[in-house]
């Protein structure tokens, strides 16, 4: 076991709260009964992450016997997480089919890994027909990041599916396109997918009503035509300390606080319009951005009235 798998197994005990350490490790049920007697669990929690780890690399855990406990500790705590729910519809004349669980797992591997090089995909069956899904992203030139998952609950009997919120949208895109595959009665099709894709017309976004107002505020506030090309914009602060709280040096000070803040990019007007559409930033945006394309200026200086 090598230490970047050592350091991962390391980090997702140590989320473990001590009080659900032993009912977390038995639902993984990759260390035996007998291997975990040897843990003195009334240690500092450290001490018992570092004997865990070491019968880790004892057992020679893989990638995905880590990636599986991290799913069981994300089961146990999935009250943390928001979720997005989606809701699939078939089209006309299909009806309620068979479904085949371990085909939809090779299936939904194989078309994630031919739209991107560098994803690991790992499964936990669930009660109730359901499946858990844990995916790690990566990009063409990068190893996927263990530590910054996406996770899906797709229960198979029923047109619902739900991820943990990403800002990754175009990775939440292409899964949504990737289960729709399978939720059909015709033949699984395991068709490439592009990362430049469309979300399929059948899915179905609970959030629909908000991110309508999103796109409506956003092309009010910048238009359809394309945005003139700007690289860079500057603020300059100089305003007093406020706060609710009474004393404090800050409070005190006479003299304005001064800084200066700098957004920079290639097109930065058109990445200020995508921002709340991609689910970073509240729409409306903030005036002091909003008004760049409005007074034509990219210099500002920001004081007290």
């Amino acid at each position: 076991m090598d230490e970047t798998l050592a350091e991962f197994i390391k980090r997702t005990i140590l989320k473990i709260p001590m009080t659900k350490m032993m009912t977390v490790l038995k639902a993984w049920d990759f260390l035996s009964q007998n291997q975990l007697q040897t843990v003195n669990f009334r240690q500092r929690k450290e001490s018992v992450v570092r004997d865990l780890v070491v019968l880790c690399e004892e057992k020679h855990a893989s990638l995905n016997d880590a990636a599986l406990l991290d799913i069981i500790y994300t089961q146990f705590h999935q009250h943390q997480k928001v979720w997005d729910v989606f809701q699939m519809h078939k089209g006309p004349g299909e009806d309620t089919d068979l479904f085949d669980m371990g085909q939809f797992k090779g299936s939904f591997k194989k078309i994630l890994q031919r739209a991107l090089k560098n994803v690991t995909v790992s499964f936990r069956d669930a009660e109730e027909n359901a499946v858990w899904i844990r995916i790690a992203w990566g990009t063409q030139y990068k190893k996927p990041n263990q530590y910054k998952p996406t996770y899906v609950v797709y229960h198979s009997q029923t047109p619902y599916a739900f991820v943990s919120s990403s800002q990754l949208k175009t990775n939440v895109s292409l899964l949504g396109q990737t289960i729709e595959t399978h939720n059909s009665t015709t033949p699984l099709q395991e068709r490439s997918l592009g990362l430049d894709i469309n979300t399929d017309s059948r899915i179905i976004h609970e959030n629909g009503i908000e991110k309508e107002r999103v796109q409506r505020v956003t092309q009010e506030t910048f238009g359809d035509c394309p945005q003139p090309r700007l690289e860079f914009a500057q603020y300059k602060l100089e305003t007093k300390f406020k706060s609710d709280l009474n004393g404090g040096i800050l409070a005190e000070r006479e003299e304005p606080l001064r800084c200066l803040i700098k957004f920079s990019s290639p097109h930065l007007l058109e990445a200020l319009k995508s921002l709340a559409p991609a689910g970073l930033a509240d729409a409306p945006l903030s005036p002091l951005l909003t008004c760049i394309p409005n007074k034509g200026m990219n210099y500002f200086k920001i004081r007290d009235k």
